[in-house]
């Protein structure tokens, strides 16, 4: 163990690869810990608010965004790291910055984008995170971009369980041949810990998945079996919170249990170690991973393929595409800022761009002043 507690192989605030611009600092904060600070203060971190989770954001007050998702992920993430002695400043801004370079309406604007972009590079949210914090926030006197560490901007890009899905060209400048380290590792896991838990919760309090469907569920069956036989008494609302919240932490002890035998497997010692291996590190043990998936299977089929959320899905398609189509006919429709970059990035990258950085109301608000004949301009 060193001296700050971290193990040997977390990713130390002295040893990372640095930033991309030299920069006085006004005082002495470590690095990754600047990173955090600096993600949270960017204009992309404020929209997250009103970005689609599941739910688009008008339809209730209850439901999660991208900002509270990404503060979930943040919170299950840093208990791990404690547990496996990593670096919480590094973990924490890797998961405050997984999803800023999400579209509106989550998966669907991704998918739109991507379409509407197949000639011109395509789009990837990943590819879009780091996008935000090298070249679109513009904060600071002597760059764009908020000059984060190298590791930092690493972990961002290699956001996935297959970081290629990024494409090789993304991550040329990031090593691809190696793993990133372990901090970004666990934000995979993270990730999915938090958005099959909340959507649970998300589901049952819309209505569009009911108790008795979850009972095909094995994972949810024995975490509410055993929270039952712990507080006989509750009634079901307390029951369905409490068993989510066991459930939450029954994946965190898995996933410390199975990583941490794996680092021992592999006799790993230093970050070098984590980086030369040829799979990821952190894992669910073989038998969470199958009860994991028949949960996703189970939210995939009654939750993201609802009716309801098929309506909003199509309806968002269609206006962003419209949207997309109207701004490349019309390019002046675009602030003066964004016309600005187009001898720089394209004309449909830098709409991408433009897309990419709406919240679902202002999207919705840009289709009614495009085409509404008597809403504001």
């Amino acid at each position: 163990m060193r001296f700050n507690g971290l193990a040997g192989y977390a990713a130390h605030s002295e040893q990372s690869r640095g930033r991309a611009h030299a920069e006085p600092y006004k005082d002495n904060r470590l690095a990754y810990e600047r990173d955090r600070d600096r993600i949270i203060h960017c204009a992309a971190f404020r929209r997250l608010e009103y970005k689609t989770q599941v739910f688009v954001n008008h339809e209730g007050d209850y439901y999660r965004t991208r900002l509270t998702h990404s503060l979930e992920v943040s919170q299950i993430a840093r208990g791990i790291a404690r547990s496996l002695r990593l670096n919480e400043d590094l973990i924490e801004a890797l998961a405050l910055a997984h999803d800023l370079g999400h579209t509106p309406f989550g998966h669907t604007g991704e998918d739109v984008l991507n379409r509407l972009m197949k000639s011109h590079g395509g789009f990837e949210h990943n590819r879009q995170s780091l996008r935000v914090v090298e070249t679109l926030e513009q904060r600071y006197p002597n760059f764009d971009g908020l000059n984060l560490s190298w590791e930092t901007r690493e972990g961002i890009i290699k956001h996935s369980s297959d970081y290629d899905s990024a494409g090789s060209e993304a991550i040329r400048d990031y090593e691809p041949g190696l793993r990133p380290t372990l901090e970004a590792q666990i934000i995979d896991l993270a990730d999915e810990i938090a958005y099959n838990n909340h959507d649970i919760d998300d589901g049952l309090k819309a209505g569009y998945i009911k108790l008795e469907d979850l009972s095909q569920v094995e994972i949810w069956q024995q975490t509410w079996r055993m929270v039952g036989e712990k507080f006989p008494v509750l009634d079901e609302k307390r029951q369905v919170l409490q068993t989510i919240s066991h459930l939450i932490g029954e994946l965190i002890r898995d996933l410390v249990v199975t990583t941490t035998h794996n680092l021992e497997k592999l006799n790993i010692q230093t970050l070098t170690d984590i980086h030369r291996q040829p799979l990821n590190l952190a894992s669910l043990s073989s038998e969470m991973q199958g009860m994991n998936h028949q949960l996703k299977k189970f939210l995939y089929s009654k939750l993201y393929k609802h009716y309801k959320v098929e309506r909003m899905r199509v309806k968002a398609e269609r206006f962003l595409t419209l949207l997309f189509e109207n701004y490349r006919e019309n390019p002046s429709l675009l602030p003066g800022k964004y016309q600005q970059r187009f001898a720089t990035y394209g004309t449909e990258r830098v709409i991408c761009d433009y897309i990419a950085s709406m919240t679902d109301r202002y999207a919705q608000d840009e289709y009614k002043r495009l085409y509404e004949p008597f809403e504001r301009a």
